[in-house]
């Protein structure tokens, strides 16, 4: 039983001449497109597809990853600004009666205060930092720390130490019990 394959298949008339010829003239373009570097068209189409497909999914991996990034970052913020302002607050004595006005966006908010830290707020030695749905008072250069890493957090009141030459009420002192 000397010869190929097909010539054994053929004699025993497991197949016939017609698909002898196919399958002759299918490995030799198998080869001929090795030869050349070509391969046929549908192996070509899902080759790109998938090469287009792992660019689409580098790009998507890309963007989550700058995503989860800006989040960690953004909690990271959160939670040195919690530590900042829990370490550094100006506890609020119970019997503070006096009411200090102060703006939040577009409202007027008050914050009950004793007479030393109204001052201290007024002369800009402290300032309002905003605490989950509550106030809290700082010192003037954490708030400056706090509204640097947000601006949202932060009502900073600016020191008034700079007095404007050209002011025409400049002499008149305003008094201590005048009250907005």
């Amino acid at each position: 039983m000397s010869g190929s394959l097909q010539d054994q298949l053929l004699n025993m008339g497991l197949a016939n001449k017609k698909q002898a010829q196919k399958a002759k003239k299918e490995a030799k373009k198998a080869k001929n497109a090795k030869k050349s570097g070509q391969l046929p068209e549908e192996i070509q189409a899902a080759k790109e597809k998938a090469a287009a497909a792992r660019e689409e999914q580098i790009k998507r991996d890309q963007a989550l990853n700058l995503q989860q990034k800006i989040e960690k970052e953004k909690r990271a913020a959160e939670a040195e600004i919690k530590q900042l302002i829990e370490s550094n607050m100006v506890e609020i004595p119970k019997e503070a009666d006096i009411a200090y006005n102060f703006v939040h966006g577009t409202q007027i908010k008050k914050l009950y205060v004793n007479k030393e830290l109204q001052t201290k707020l007024m002369k800009g030695l402290l300032s309002i930092a905003i605490y989950g749905d509550s106030y809290r008072l700082v010192p003037t250069e954490v708030a400056v720390r706090i509204h640097k890493r947000d601006p949202d957090m932060a009502i900073c009141i600016e020191e008034k130490n700079d007095i404007d030459p050209d002011d025409p009420y400049a002499d008149y002192e305003v008094p201590d019990d005048l009250m907005w």
